[in-house]
């Protein structure tokens, strides 16, 4: 079995640090991507992929059903208005997990809902950039729990 880690990123969060350091902070993708390759024990790794484009995530999320255990996933703006990305989640079979780095309830009300979490096998809101290393250690749990 792969023990390959896909987190995938959308819209915007490239300038992560830079957009909106009030509600984002001040690290960057970079920063959240060293942090989760620290984490990764035994022969766990991790594939740190943003795409501002829709059809891209999809096509990582199509490539992670051949090469991933897990799938992590801050889908930035399109957690809220994509079914594409739903639909290609749930041709995925091992456990994905939803990412926000901010409180996305306390925030404006068409980010309340998420077409992701249809899918996810759990949702990390609002723990800053930590929520990645959250779902790294989740996927590492659930895979080693498969064995």
């Amino acid at each position: 079995m792969s023990r390959l880690i896909t987190i995938l990123n959308g819209p915007n969060l490239n300038l992560l640090g830079k957009r909106q350091p009030h509600i984002y902070g001040y690290d960057t993708l970079e920063t959240v991507e060293n942090n989760c390759r620290t984490l990764c024990r035994d022969d766990f790794e991790v594939e740190f992929l943003q795409s501002n484009h829709e059809g891209q995530l999809v096509d990582w999320i199509h490539r992670a059903r051949e090469t991933s255990c897990g799938i992590g996933i801050n889908a930035g703006a399109y957690t809220h208005t994509s079914v594409a990305i739903l639909d290609a989640l749930n041709a995925f079979e091992g456990p994905v997990i939803e990412i926000h780095i901010s409180n996305v309830h306390k925030r404006e009300s068409f980010r309340h809902h998420s077409y992701i979490s249809l899918r996810a096998d759990g949702a990390i809101v609002g723990f800053g950039i930590e929520g990645y290393e959250a779902a790294v250690r989740r996927i590492m749990t659930v895979v080693e729990a498969q064995k």
